[in-house]
């Protein structure tokens, strides 16, 4: 599968009484589509997928197949703290007719390598889809070694992975000893220009779902274009959010409220996670009025 392009982890709308708001999933996924995102992930981290409960996960898994599928590529996020219950979300996304998965390392248990090979390895026999691995140990306690990764290079399923450690020397690595099995994939977003550099073709974007027309032209100049020159004062554009995003501690905070921003009610981030500040949400709209501002 080409993991190419503009990927966004679509958010889980809530309604005012904390349940799921079908209908703003509905209304976001339309419009990014409409808006070219190259993909969507159901299920991911910017989906809140570690605060819902397993019906809840499967019901947006439905939601989304049923609304999107055949207007975009549709990849499901199947993290959980069991291989037993990452089975039963992958089976259930296969049969829907979703396109890949997306694996990271089940959070809380922190398995050992040789364990998390042998879940990667179940998952991949079971479910015969493509999968992009999701390496991101900071939330997880579980990095993917490359060991690991090399471990996995008879695996033809085995084809992407989104890269989410921070770690330069890890991306150069990715990039190189890498690049014949795996396409990198950005998940770091203060890094993307250096990903685009190394040769990623692939960004996985939360804030994506309030500004893909800002980053499918920052992917337009630096990967269709190889013009790294617009690419770097796009970049620099989009810096402030990135950075915002990457390190002010309240992701899934920020992209809601860009999501709001945009004239997408998606509700609030549920507990034990806040709504953001009034001068953090000053801030997060001060930064989206200025790129907003160059759209022409």
């Amino acid at each position: 599968m080409n993991f190419d392009g503009i990927w966004v982890p679509i958010v889980t709308p809530f309604d005012s009484d904390g349940d799921i708001n079908i209908a703003a999933l509905h209304a976001l996924a339309d419009a990014l589509v409409d808006q070219g995102v190259h993909g969507l992930i159901v299920g991911g981290t910017t989906g809140e997928y570690y605060a819902l409960s397993h019906d809840e996960r499967l019901a947006i898994l439905d939601s989304v197949a049923i609304h999107a599928k055949g207007r975009v590529p549709l990849v499901a996020g199947i993290n959980a703290t069991t291989t037993d219950e990452s089975l039963a979300l992958g089976r259930h996304a296969k049969a829907l007719g979703y396109d890949a998965i997306l694996i990271a390392a089940p959070y809380y248990s922190h398995p050992t390598q040789d364990e998390l090979l042998h879940h990667i390895e179940r998952l991949d026999d079971a479910l015969d889809l493509p999968i992009m691995l999701y390496n991101f140990p900071d939330r997880t306690g579980t990095p993917m070694d490359l060991a690991l990764l090399a471990a996995l290079r008879a695996r033809p399923n085995v084809q992407a992975i989104k890269e989410s450690t921070g770690a330069i020397d890890r991306l150069h690595a990715l990039a190189t000893e890498h690049a014949d099995h795996l396409q990198l994939s950005c998940g770091m977003d203060d890094q993307v220009l250096e990903f685009f550099v190394w040769g990623a073709r692939s960004w996985v974007c939360g804030a994506g779902n309030f500004l893909a027309p800002e980053h499918l032209a920052l992917y337009q100049a630096c990967v269709v274009d190889r013009d790294f020159v617009t690419g770097r004062t796009l970049a620099e554009r989009l810096l402030p959010m990135l950075n915002l995003l990457e390190q002010g501690g309240k992701f899934c905070q920020c992209i809601k409220h860009g999501c709001a921003l945009s004239g997408h009610d998606v509700g609030a981030t549920r507990a034990p996670l806040m709504a953001l500040s009034e001068s953090e949400s000053a801030a997060l709209e001060a930064i989206v009025e200025e790129l907003r501002r160059h759209r022409g």
